[in-house]
């Protein structure tokens, strides 16, 4: 190993999330709600801000990812946990909700 450089403890899976690290809890949700309040709570963040959001609307699954995609931001991952889908998002630069 290399020895000049810090040892850093490995990162805890998504799946060992609490609810204090879920940013927008949208469980009981249905489309479009998980994605209209997915974009009001990314609209005041710099962009480069990761924000979690769970939601167990099947729905989602395909809704999330269009948003990012339309929206210019990215999303870095989808986990399935306790029932529901843990989105993380990153914001994008461009934020078109207010262009």
């Amino acid at each position: 190993p290399d020895v000049t450089k810090p040892w850093t403890p490995p990162v805890a899976p998504a799946t060992s999330l609490s609810m204090s690290d879920i940013d927008l809890d949208a469980r009981g949700l249905l489309c479009p709600l998980p994605v209209m309040k997915l974009r009001k709570r990314l609209q005041p963040v710099a962009a480069g801000t990761e924000f979690r959001m769970l939601a167990d609307d099947e729905m989602a699954r395909i809704d999330v990812p269009h948003f990012c995609a339309e929206q210019g931001h990215t999303l870095v991952e989808t986990v399935e946990q306790d029932g529901a889908q843990l989105y993380v998002v990153r914001k994008g630069a461009v934020d078109w909700a207010r262009d």
